[in-house]
C-alpha cells in the first residue's frame, strides 16, 4: 500500500462493510431459502446466487482485515493467499454478472409479462446461472495462470527487499499476462453488465411510466433497483476497472490500484438496497427485525 493510504482507513472499510454486509446477506438468504421452498420465481434464484456471491466474499474479508492491520504484509499461511484471488476478486465479478441477469429479468417481466409467466423460464434461470459460474471458474483458471507463470513460488512470496505481500508480486512475464487478463476482465465483467443494465432498467422505467395502472410503490422500487444497481457499477467497479485500462496503457501495475480496490468492497454495502427491492419477504424481514430492536430499546430504558 502507499505511504499516503492510512491502514487505519482501510481497515474501517473492511470492518464497516462485514457489519453492514454480512447481517443482511444472511437475512436475504434466510429470504430467498423460503421464497424458494414455497413458491419460487427466476428473480429469487439470480439473488440467491447474488447473496451466495456476497457471503464468499464477507467470509473472507475478516483475513483482508488482518492484512490491514499488518500494514499489508502478509503475515498469516501463504495458502491463503492463493484463496485471495478467488474468494476476494472472483465474488465482485460474479455481482456484476448476476446484477446484470436481474436486470434483465425486470426489463423481460415489465415489457413480456406473458412470455414472463412461462413455466420455462425457471430453467432456463439455472442454466443461466450454471453458464455464469462456469464462465466465472474459467476466468479464474486464466488469472490464476497468468499470476503464477515465469517464476517459482518464492518470487511470488516475496522479492527479498520489500515485506511479503499478497497479489502484489509479479515478474516481468507474469505482469505482461495479468495486464491482459485484466483488460479482458474489464470488457466481461464490467462493460458488458453495464450496457445491460443501463438498456434493461432505462427501457423497464419508461414502460412502467406509461402504464397509469401500475401502482406507485411499484415504480418506485423500481427506480430504486435502478439507483442502487448503477450505485455498485460506479462507486465500487467503475475506479478499480478504470485501473486495469491505466495498468494496460503504462505496462505497470498501478500504485493508486489499491485504494480504489477499498471501494470494491462495499459492493456488499449497497447489494441490501437491491434486495430489499427485489424482495418482500425481506422487506418484511427488516421491518420485523427493526421492531423487535425498538421493543428491546424501550425495555432497555
Amino acid at each position: 500500500m502507499s505511504e499516503d493510504t492510512p491502514t487505519a482507513v482501510v481497515l474501517s472499510i473492511y470492518i464497516i462493510t462485514f457489519l453492514i454486509g454480512f447481517p443482511n446477506s444472511v437475512l436475504a438468504i434466510c429470504s430467498c431459502i423460503r421464497k424458494i421452498r414455497s413458491k419460487p420465481l427466476p428473480i429469487d434464484l439470480f439473488m440467491l446466487n447474488l447473496v451466495v456471491s456476497d457471503l464468499i466474499f464477507l467470509t473472507y474479508l475478516p483475513v483482508k482485515m488482518k492484512e490491514a492491520a499488518d500494514n499489508m504484509v502478509w503475515n498469516m499461511p501463504y495458502i491463503l493467499c492463493h484463496f485471495n484471488l478467488f474468494t476476494f476478486f472472483l465474488p465482485l465479478y460474479s455481482s456484476s454478472q448476476f446484477l446484470a441477469a436481474i436486470s434483465v429479468e425486470r426489463y423481460v417481466c415489465v415489457a413480456f409479462p406473458v412470455k414472463y409467466k412461462s413455466p420455462r423460464r425457471f430453467t432456463y434461470t439455472i442454466l443461466v446461472c450454471v453458464a455464469i459460474w462456469m464462465l466465472i471458474i474459467i476466468i479464474a483458471g486464466l488469472t490464476y495462470k497468468a499470476v503464477y507463470t515465469g517464476s517459482d513460488e518464492t518470487e511470488n512470496i516475496t522479492n527479498h527487499i520489500e515485506p511479503s505481500r499478497c497479489y502484489n508480486n509479479f515478474t516481468a512475464v507474469q505482469l505482461k499476462g495479468l495486464l491482459k487478463m485484466r483488460l479482458a476482465v474489464m470488457a466481461i465483467f464490467f462493460c458488458i453488465p453495464l450496457i445491460i443494465c443501463c438498456f434493461c432498467y432505462i427501457n423497464a422505467i419508461r414502460i412502467l411510466l406509461k402504464l397509469p395502472l401500475i401502482k406507485r410503490c411499484r415504480r418506485l422500487r423500481v427506480i430504486g433497483l435502478t439507483l442502487g444497481t448503477l450505485l455498485v457499477f460506479t462507486v465500487c467497479f467503475a475506479p478499480y476497472n478504470a485501473s486495469h485500462i491505466v495498468g494496460y496503457i503504462r505496462e505497470e501495475n498501478p500504485k493508486w490500484r489499491t485504494k480504489v480496490l477499498m471501494l470494491t468492497t462495499l459492493n456488499a454495502c449497497f447489494d441490501p438496497i437491491i434486495f430489499y427491492c427485489i424482495s418482500w419477504e425481506m422487506r418484511n424481514a427488516i421491518k420485523i427485525c427493526v421492531k423487535r430492536f425498538l421493543q428491546l430499546f424501550n425495555c432497555l430504558k
